[in-house]
């Protein structure tokens, strides 16, 4: 008995470690693994180092990007907020930011908080399939929809005025000789709850102004171009802080984590 007892605690021991190993790194306040970068930490100097506008066909903002840094309603902190002038009125494409860096497979980690209620912004993987954000949808174009086709499996939102995160691994499209022979894919955890699982993604929605190849054959014009993570301003206080990112070789089809 004293040996079964004595195996019965070890593995719970180590089940318990595992358990707490994996969820420490998804979620708010996830820390960057090893070999990640860090994008944003919610400081204006963070945000002028590495990101830029997205000069897409309906840009209409100017450098230095004009995405304030404010205070985080929760800590007190730093974060910065999507309300960018440009971006008044829903005018998505106008004032996006995107990373300088520019990735194929990597893993994500954003974290954001709306401030108020309809609060509407986007976490755009490669700068063209888009992470949904949106307060008070949770349907084919709501929240954390990997938009227009997947639903999310579970409502994991923390609702407003608190910070939500998404953590993500992508997998880029493969192609063979200039053709197209494996679609992008990716699985996100909301708030530390996995919502998609390996899921492919057909195509690039919203047109030109969306990103990168939105205009190529209705979206489906998919290139073998690397994109950066791109952030949307549609003039909501939508705020972001620790964002990191980490660079990745998939040679297997499958993002599963």
């Amino acid at each position: 008995m004293k040996i079964n007892y004595s195996i019965r605690v070890l593995f719970l021991s180590a089940f318990v470690f595992l358990f707490t190993q994996v969820n420490a790194q998804t979620g708010v306040g996830a820390k960057p693994e090893k070999g990640a970068k860090v994008y944003l930490d919610g400081s204006k100097k963070s945000l002028e180092k590495n990101w830029i506008y997205w000069e897409g066909p309906r840009f209409a903002a100017e450098m230095p990007i004009k995405w304030p840094e404010v205070a985080d309603p929760v800590s007190g902190g730093k974060a910065i907020s999507s309300n960018d002038p440009a971006g008044a009125g829903g005018k998505y494409g106008a004032a996006d930011i995107v990373t300088k860096d520019e990735f194929g497979d990597f893993r994500a980690h954003v974290e954001f908080f709306v401030k108020e209620a309809g609060g509407n912004s986007g976490v755009y993987l490669q700068n063209r399939y888009e992470v949904q954000i949106l307060d008070g949808d949770y349907g084919n174009h709501g929240m954390a929809a990997l938009i227009n086709e997947h639903i999310p499996t579970s409502e994991e939102y923390n609702g407003i005025g608190k910070w939500n995160a998404y953590d993500i691994v992508f997998r880029a499209a493969r192609f063979k000789d200039g053709n197209l022979v494996e679609k992008p894919r990716a699985t996100v955890y909301f708030n530390g709850v996995k919502i998609h699982e390996d899921k492919e993604i057909s195509q690039v929605w919203g047109g030109p102004n969306s990103g990168l190849d939105g205009g190529n054959d209705g979206g489906k014009g998919i290139t073998d171009r690397p994109g950066g993570l791109k952030l949307q301003a549609e003039g909501h206080d939508v705020l972001y802080r620790n964002i990191w990112i980490k660079k990745l070789s998939l040679e297997v089809p499958s993002t599963d984590f």
